[in-house]
């Protein structure tokens, strides 16, 4: 079926666009901040984004990183970790964030890996959903602590 919408590497051209749908993923951080985090993006090999677009425009992105550390609930080292996903509300329930997990997928087994994984707040239930839908499998949950520590 030939679908209304398309996936592809983001490029450097693609910020400005890129940022915004940022911003309606982390609402609670500046779009310049968002924006300026997208450099990164092009200059580690070890990271990578996928954007969705349509005829009007960028409508989702998937980043992912390659991760040799301890990741929760992985068995295999290096993984590929689906850091940030998000589709336009007008175009989800149409396959498009699947075909971004999917070009996550490629692009980690490309480089050797033999899982995904991705992590969302306890209380993300609609990304909960979203995860289950491609495929991904729940293997715990986590609470962080932190305490500060005071210089003496």
């Amino acid at each position: 079926m030939n679908q209304p919408w398309r996936v592809r590497a983001a490029a450097p051209a693609d910020r400005a666009a890129w940022a915004t749908l940022r911003a309606q993923l982390w609402p609670e951080q500046p779009l310049a901040e968002l924006a300026a985090d997208l450099d990164g993006w092009f200059e580690d090999a070890r990271l990578a984004a996928f954007l969705a677009e349509d005829g009007e425009g960028v409508c989702g992105f998937a980043e992912a990183s390659l991760r040799s550390d301890y990741v929760n609930g992985t068995e295999s080292s290096p993984v590929a970790f689906l850091e940030g996903w998000y589709v336009a509300p007008s175009h989800r329930g149409r396959g498009v964030g699947r075909a971004l997990v999917a070009a996550v997928e490629a692009w980690g087994r490309e480089r050797g890996c033999r899982e995904l994984a991705s992590d969302a707040l306890l209380d993300n239930l609609d990304s909960h959903r979203a995860h289950a839908a491609c495929g991904f499998e729940e293997t715990e949950r986590v609470v962080y602590f932190r305490r500060r520590l005071d210089a003496q």
